[in-house]
């Protein structure tokens, strides 16, 4: 249970790291201020958005890294794991008893 509720987290993790990414204004020239467009900014403003955005960006990584060593330790399996290299044994069927000559 621990482990479903952990990924769905580790899931949003990822998509609201995804969005603040993606939202960030780049450092270089946009196309847009090559073209007199270079006036608008983001809709958090030029300095303040900036921090929020880089700040939400620094914790969603932290978040993602671990998470991902989270899961990957409570989603071992034991000995089967996919480090460990061992797979897991077959059960030994024994030979059947010799029929007693008469």
């Amino acid at each position: 249970m621990l482990y479903y509720v952990t990924t769905i987290l580790y899931i949003l993790v990822c998509f609201l790291l995804m969005l603040v990414i993606l939202l960030q204004q780049g450092k270089g020239g946009d196309i847009a201020s090559a073209f007199g467009g270079g006036g608008s900014q983001t809709a958090f403003g030029a300095r303040s958005g900036a921090t929020v955005l880089s700040r939400a960006t620094a914790a969603g990584a932290v978040l993602f890294i671990l998470g991902a060593l989270f899961l990957g330790i409570i989603g071992q399996d034991g000995p089967a794991s996919v480090i460990g290299g061992r797979a897991p044994t077959a059960p030994v069927q024994e030979a059947p008893a010799p029929a007693p000559e008469p």
